[in-house]
């Protein structure tokens, strides 16, 4: 069973995610910031990290720059979800080490191929 690691501070938002991700059979981890993402990842060992951007404490960007900067985080592919649609937002995710890119609100049917493209196998 993959681990994805939900990290997403609006509660009704993180609830939809992580249920479509249980009905899937994934098995879903969940942070509200980006420290406690930072946290989780290291704790966790996820297959794959889906990251809001806007977050409180610290947000994707800076989380998703430490999570790739260190050793113990930067095989995990994550990829960014945010409500900023603009191609210069997606030029910024990957810049900041996100491996894809979708926008909110999430088509199901497209994130989960963007994940399959990341979780061979499953």
């Amino acid at each position: 069973m993959k681990k994805i690691l939900l990290v997403e501070d609006n509660e009704m938002n993180r609830d939809m995610l992580s249920r479509r991700l249980l009905r899937k059979g994934y098995q879903v981890v969940m942070a509200a910031d980006g420290q406690q993402g930072i946290e989780l990842a290291k704790a966790e060992s996820p297959d794959l990290i889906l990251m809001d951007m806007s977050l409180p404490v610290l947000d994707g960007w800076d989380a998703t720059r430490q999570l790739k900067a260190s050793h113990e985080t930067k095989h995990i592919p994550v990829i960014a979800l945010t409500a900023h649609a603009m191609s210069s937002d997606r030029d910024k995710a990957i810049q900041a080490g996100c491996d894809d890119f979708d926008t909110k609100p999430v088509e199901w049917n497209r994130l989960l191929e963007k994940m399959h493209a990341f979780l061979k196998g499953d």
